[in-house]
């Protein structure tokens, strides 16, 4: 009895284990990469981070009680702490999040600095799906001189926002010399940030394939050209062009078309690794039998190298486009950082950033260093996405993820 019962057991888990092999064998590229990448725990945790910052930063003033600008500044609690919502206090507990009353004043003890006074007998009450300033999506206001460009969107206004108090004013990572709230300022800066990394990675990632494709595909003097070119791009120092256009850009251009303006020049500047890659991979397969049955067949050379030769190595490109991105974000918080790229009234991480190396802030206001954090976590779930990701892309190797 014991063999009977064990063989059906054993015949299931042996067509269990034969329509896995099948489904390995028959499964796309694509889908052999995310089984791997899958297998990758540490990947899919940074995947989840990574999304869930860039989910915040899309719905950024919908997340933010204040304008992250002077506009929304809180004039009554300048340089104030984080007001982390509570549920129980001496008084009791309730199902509503509430903040302490507080009142602030300036004490010859702490060189005038501002000393809060919290009322545990007041509490305000947290809110939800209030409405409180306007914002846009989809509205852009570029206009760089002599007409060369004027982009004009008026978007769509809104002005829910997902939470806020019945009194006063709730600051959940505190506010700035200012009065800023900088909880809506860290949320826009992950914004701006990620829009100037995909924009900047959108136009390498043009050039790269065309700039890649025709020198693999052509060789000979066109490559050659092509690779001096590449060279070229390489040896500039970013530091002193950034410099050289800083003096450049003249002080009325508006917020946007500084940030456009920058976004493009970090992709013009980027994207001589990527093209090298392509090279070097369509070099090895422009000889292939399929690309010599393509050109039999009459195809032309821009259609073998875009229907042929690119989607051969489709989860490479991919790969260096994640890994792409943490550069970018990088390049463009340093040059803010030391104030060659964005600069106020933009919110970026490199611009928050510029506050944190004040002695002030580092004796008394340590909350500004929030803004710190997320962008170590923005830029670390880049990086392991990115080495998730290279891993996964040779799908038939026998190391284990």
């Amino acid at each position: 009895m014991a063999d009977q019962t064990a063989s059906p057991e054993l015949s299931a888990e042996a067509l269990a284990e034969q329509k896995r092999k099948e489904a390995y064998f028959t499964a796309s590229q694509m889908q052999l990469v995310w089984a791997r990448f899958k297998r990758n725990k540490t990947a899919m945790v940074a995947a989840f981070v990574l999304l869930s910052l860039i989910g915040m930063g899309l719905i950024a003033p919908f997340l933010s009680p204040y304008d992250p600008t002077i506009a929304g500044r809180d004039k009554d609690y300048q340089n104030g702490a984080p007001q982390i919502p509570m549920f129980c206090d001496h008084n009791g507990c309730s199902l509503r999040p509430f903040l302490h009353g507080l009142s602030r004043t300036r004490s010859a003890k702490t060189n005038f600095r501002w000393v809060t006074e919290i009322n545990p007998e007041e509490r305000r009450y947290v809110h939800f799906f209030v409405e409180g300033w306007e914002y846009k999506y989809f509205a852009w206001d570029i206009d760089l001189p002599g007409d060369a460009l004027d982009i004009r969107l008026p978007g769509i206004t809104f002005n829910t926002h997902l939470f806020g108090v019945d009194q006063g004013g709730i600051h959940i990572f505190g506010t700035d010399d200012g009065g800023k709230d900088i909880f809506a300022r860290t949320l826009h800066a992950i914004s701006t940030s990620l829009a100037v990394g995909t924009i900047g990675v959108f136009i390498s990632f043009v050039l790269a394939l065309i700039i890649g494709g025709v020198s693999g595909y052509f060789g000979g003097r066109i490559d050659g050209f092509f690779q001096m070119l590449t060279d070229a791009v390489r040896t500039v120092p970013a530091i002193p062009l950034f410099m050289a256009l800083a003096a450049f850009i003249p002080d009325e251009w508006s917020s946007e078309t500084r940030f456009f303006f920058i976004s493009i020049i970090l992709g013009f500047i980027g994207w001589p690794t990527l093209a090298r890659r392509v090279r070097t991979h369509l070099l090895t397969e422009r000889n292939q039998e399929y690309v010599l049955a393509a050109k039999l067949c009459g195809a032309s050379p821009a259609h073998i190298i875009a229907r042929h030769l690119l989607p051969s190595f489709t989860s490479y490109i991919i790969v260096d486009l994640v890994i792409s991105f943490p550069y970018m974000v990088l390049s463009e918080t340093a040059l803010s950082f030391i104030g060659l790229g964005l600069k106020d009234p933009v919110n970026s991480l490199g611009v928050m950033l510029q506050n944190v190396t004040k002695s002030d802030v580092l004796l008394n206001y340590q909350w500004y260093f929030i803004p710190v954090i997320f962008f170590i976590a923005l830029v670390l779930a880049f990086v392991f996405v990115g080495d998730g990701l290279r891993d996964a892309a040779d799908p038939y190797s026998d190391r284990k993820s």
